[in-house]
Formats: structure tokens, C-alpha cells, sequence
């Protein structure tokens, strides 16, 4: 086993996470850090081998130059799925690894709870029960038998593909290096998404930010799916033209939209989103549950016990796919 390192913990509420270190490797010498600002003296100073970091949640100016520059560690983990925030950086210089998997359940149950609020037609029933009428011709929209197209087949992508078969929907998906999986029906490589937003009565983002990615649901795409197709996106913003989305909208096209991720976040009290009939929005929380920070701490852990080992790194983050 190796030496034990100096490790920081950065996230806006470190305590719980120092204590649980203590607990089960008291040798190791820990600090924590509560705040964006003033990141790059206390790594000067303290000089950490691994800096575990969690993106605080509505706040903007991520000290990304702090970690990656003189006085950064060798190894950051961070604490969630997503990486853009600290994309690009040198793999030869820094090991980044995540958290992905953690919260794919939580995603997944978010992503059919909103398909279920547009398929029930929760609002419509909502605004009946407001008016006191009793509408007996109101009919539901079964899943059985529909199409889901998943854009991005990693941790939250799977989760969401093995819910959708136990509701009876084909499954098509997307993931750079196409190969059979569990629980989808169709694998393409995401060359192939022209041709596939018109076959999906349902489509869910879930791919990380990366150049690749960024404007991928464009006006083109949102027009090319079906009028009554319902939309979920659970990926990072700017992976959707959320301007293209409300023009799209604005037009009758698409049954329902679910947003929990946005181009600018918090969303803007002005964005003409909060205004649009058929649209769920929510704060990036779908994947924020009791006891999730401490989940993700426990992943690390885990890779720590492999780090001090001498063993091999699990999730590590390519830079340039970016997960």
C-alpha cells in the first residue's frame, strides 16, 4: 500500500465527507475547502495529491485554473458525472476521474416520470380538477409499443433503456462505438441520429458537453422529430438549442419537453421558457437525491482503496471524450 496522501476535499459542505475519511483511513491528512474563491493558496500551501471536488450547484466560476495549474494535484475526482467544467486538461499531467453511475437510477426514474406527466396528461388533468370537470372521454397514451431513442447509452442511458423495456418500448440508442447491449433493440453510431429523430415517439439526451455534442438538437433535429414526440433532457446544457426548442414549441411541434439542464443555469427569470405550455423545467436536479453526495464519496473511496493499492484507476475521464 502507499503512503498516505494529502487529500482536499472542495464541495460546498466538506464536513461530512472529512468525517467519513477519518473514520476509515485516520493516517490521511485531509482539509476541506467550502468556496470557489481562494482555491489556489490553500493548494499552494497544502499541496494535495488528490483534490475530491464537487461543481456547486448554482453558482458559476468554477476555479478550473486553480486545479489544473502549478500548485494543482496529480489526481482530481470528481464527485459527479459531468466534466466540462474542467475540460480541456493534460492527461499526461492530470488524472481525472467521476462519479458516473451514482445517480443513473435517479435519472432514470426522472426521465419516465416525465414521460408519464405528458403520456397521463397530468396537466390536463390538473386543469380539470381546477374547474371541477369531470371528463370521462379523457384517454391515456400507453407506452407499449412506442419508440425511445436514447442519445447517449453510457450509466444514465442504460438505466433509462432497462426501465423502457419493462414498459414494452423499442429501444434505439446511440454511443460512439456502436455494439449490441442489454436492453436496446437498435445500437447506431451517432452519425446516424438524422435518420433516427423521425422513428422516436419519445427521445432522451444523454450525452456529456463535448465539441461533438454542443448544438446537436438543432432546429433541424427538433423538426425532424415527430409533432407529438416528447422530449427529455437530462445531458448538460448547450447539447440543446434551447432558443430552437421554443421557436419549435411556439409552433405547436412536439407534445411535451423535459429540461433539467441549460445553456445558462440558474435559467434566467427572463428566458422565454418559463412562459411555454408542454414544458417541465427543473433546477439540474434530477439527479440530486437524499444521500447522493454521500454515495458519490463512497465511489471514491473505492478508487482511493485502488489508488493506495497500487491498482488501476476506475472511471477514469478521457479529456477529449469526456467520460
Amino acid at each position: 500500500m502507499t503512503d498516505a496522501p494529502r487529500i482536499l476535499i472542495h464541495t460546498s459542505d466538506p464536513a461530512p465527507m472529512l468525517a467519513r475519511l477519518a473514520e476509515v483511513a485516520p493516517e490521511i491528512e485531509a482539509r476541506g475547502h467550502d468556496s470557489y474563491d481562494g482555491l489556489d493558496p490553500v493548494l499552494a500551501e497544502f499541496r494535495p495529491d488528490i483534490v475530491y471536488s464537487v461543481a456547486f450547484h448554482g453558482r458559476v466560476g468554477y476555479p478550473r485554473a486553480a486545479l489544473l495549474g502549478a500548485h494543482g494535484p496529480p489526481w482530481i475526482a470528481v464527485g459527479g458525472a459531468g466534466v466540462d467544467h474542467l475540460t480541456p486538461w493534460d492527461a499526461g499531467a492530470v488524472t481525472v476521474s467521476n462519479a458516473a453511475g451514482v445517480a443513473a437510477a435517479m435519472i432514470a426514474e426522472y426521465v419516465f416520470g416525465a414521460v408519464l406527466h405528458f403520456t397521463l396528461d397530468i396537466d390536463g388533468m390538473a386543469a380539470n380538477r381546477a374547474e371541477r370537470h369531470w371528463e370521462r372521454s379523457r384517454l391515456m397514451t400507453p407506452l407499449k409499443g412506442k419508440t425511445m431513442l436514447i442519445v447517449g447509452l453510457g450509466h444514465t442511458g442504460r438505466a433509462v433503456a432497462e426501465r423502457a423495456k419493462a414498459f414494452g418500448l423499442w429501444v434505439i440508442g446511440t454511443r460512439a462505438r456502436p455494439q449490441p447491449m442489454e436492453n436496446v433493440d437498435e445500437v447506431h453510431s451517432p452519425d446516424a441520429l438524422p435518420g433516427l429523430w423521425g422513428k422516436a415517439d419519445i427521445v432522451v439526451l444523454s450525452v456529456p458537453l463535448l465539441p461533438g455534442t454542443r448544438g446537436l438538437v438543432n432546429s433541424r433535429a427538433l423538426m425532424a422529430m415527430k409533432r407529438d414526440a416528447i422530449l427529455v433532457d437530462v445531458s448538460r446544457g448547450w447539447v440543446l438549442d434551447g432558443a430552437a426548442l421554443v421557436n419549435a414549441m411556439r409552433m405547436g411541434h412536439l407534445r411535451g419537453a423535459a429540461l433539467d439542464v441549460f445553456e445558462t443555469e440558474p435559467l434566467p427569470g427572463d428566458h422565454p421558457l418559463w412562459g411555454l405550455d408542454r414544458v417541465i423545467l427543473s433546477p439540474h436536479c434530477s439527479a440530486v437525491y437524499d444521500g447522493w453526495a454521500m454515495q458519490s464519496f463512497a465511489l471514491f473511496l473505492d478508487n482511493l482503496g485502488h489508488w493506495r493499492r497500487g491498482e488501476s484507476l476506475f472511471n477514469i475521464v478521457d479529456p477529449d471524450r469526456g467520460y
